[in-house]
């Protein structure tokens, strides 16, 4: 499918990841990855972040209010708990957590899983994959949107975990 796939590799696509228990045979199957040259001890806490803001385009997904770009401190995600916030608005949910390894969350009935794998050097691989069960001729349309809102917000999660953390 058109815009299904940005940074990931074959085996990457292959992989088992945590929102694939929420929908049996989705009709939109997207992925999304990125390096971050820190561990994913400092990844971590800007994943989960997202609870206060999306960290894509702002100005269309925030109403133009900047995402924080310093870490808040936030306690542990909570299953259960709201997934974002977006221009002042409590957005999805979260339906799965495993602190420091992934959040799996909700959100306007796509299913997504943020998946850190820590690489031998230090380095660590954010993946993002994104399920949902909608019309067939509606998913590369979303697929692509998808893509482009993705790929920005990895990059910016990129960008501010490699400023703010620890080098390898």
């Amino acid at each position: 499918m058109i815009g299904d796939r940005w940074g990931v590799t074959t085996s990457e696509t292959l992989r088992s990841y945590p929102c694939d228990d929420f929908v049996v045979s989705p009709t939109l199957r997207a992925w999304r990855g990125v390096r971050v040259d820190v561990p994913a001890a400092a990844v971590w806490p800007w994943v989960a972040q997202l609870r206060l803001a999306p960290y894509s385009y702002d100005w269309i997904d925030n109403l133009g209010h900047r995402s924080p770009r310093q870490l808040e401190g936030l306690p542990a995600p909570q299953v259960g708990e709201a997934f974002t916030t977006a221009g002042g608005r409590k957005l999805g949910r979260i339906v799965s957590v495993d602190p420091g390894r992934q959040l799996t969350s909700t959100i306007m009935g796509a299913f997504m899983s943020y998946v850190l794998v820590p690489q031998e050097d230090n380095t660590t691989r954010l993946l993002l994959k994104v399920v949902m069960q909608t019309a067939r001729w509606a998913a590369p349309g979303l697929s692509v949107g998808d893509l482009i809102m993705a790929r920005r917000q990895l990059l910016n999660l990129k960008k501010l975990a490699e400023r703010n953390g620890p080098r390898h």
